[in-house]
């Protein structure tokens, strides 16, 4: 078992595939530990990543220990711990949405932003391929809460994006559950640059929301832990906001999602 910092060995030479001799090799880490290291994430940051599935972590300095086995304990990169859960459908029910209203990911957004909060009691509980979190595997997505008023193009763009975070909201119940405190929400990956994701995740998460430049997180990781490897010193580099939307906590997105989404959790149960 290596530390953070420890090297594991060096190359020999292969010049079949122009490799040479002496390069130091690291430990390695799992894209979200890289992700966190390339972050800089500490204690009181949690990281909410929005790609093709979802996940929401932090570090900590005591490895999680969670009985009902939603948060999973890995090992982070600095030499603390990373409780993490993941979800099924994150950005993917973005490009769903999108594609059913006729629009791309921009115009979901502008749809969406055009809005309440709420949406009008429309809620999507977007389950399209089943989840991981709940584990309702044979779960399917539905659309609650239609009447002939609430039936517009931008509910049901709202309601896209509300549901896909509120699951990774459940997500960041889980990991306060086990002692994560939340004092910034930083969120990452493709969905994250949507305008609309920030502003509607200010009004979901009930801690203040940041959103990075877009880059390479996990190889900024590898980059970061390379350097700390050959020098015996963890570099520290400044990490730039794009988007800080003011918080705007909005309890009913939750609340009405939450209605929809324990009524489906409880009829796979009477099923099983």
């Amino acid at each position: 078992m290596l530390g953070p910092a420890q090297v594991a060995g060096t190359t020999t030479a292969l010049p079949r595939f122009r490799v040479p001799a002496g390069i130091v090799v690291g430990p390695g880490a799992g894209d979200n530990a890289g992700a966190a290291l390339g972050l800089g994430a500490g204690s009181g940051d949690v990281i909410v990543s929005i790609g093709t599935s979802g996940t929401v972590f932090a570090v900590t300095d005591q490895p999680a220990k969670d009985p009902t086995g939603a948060v999973a304990g890995f090992a982070d990169a600095s030499g603390a711990f990373l409780p993490l859960v993941a979800t099924l459908n994150a950005a993917r029910v973005l490009g769903s949405m999108a594609d059913l209203l006729g629009v791309d990911h921009d115009g979901l957004g502008r749809l969406a932003l055009g809005a309440q909060p709420g949406s009008a009691g429309v809620v999507l509980v977007p389950y399209f391929e089943g989840e991981r979190t709940p584990n309702l595997p044979n779960a399917t997505a539905s659309l609650h809460g239609l009447t002939i008023a609430s039936s517009t193009r931008a509910n049901i763009a709202r309601a896209a994006v509300e549901g896909m975070l509120c699951g990774l909201a459940a997500g960041l119940d889980a990991v306060r559950a086990v002692g994560v405190r939340a004092q910034r929400i930083t969120l990452i990956g493709g969905a994250a640059q949507n305008p609309a994701v920030a502003t509607i995740a200010a009004q979901v998460f009930d801690a203040p929301v940041v959103v990075p430049a877009s880059g390479e997180y996990v190889a900024d990781g590898a980059a970061t832990q390379a350097a700390w490897a050959l020098t015996g010193r963890r570099p520290v580099w400044p990490l730039q906001i794009d988007v800080e939307p003011a918080p705007d906590h909005r309890p009913v997105i939750r609340d009405q999602y939450a209605r929809f989404a324990a009524q489906l959790l409880g009829s796979f149960a009477a099923t099983r």
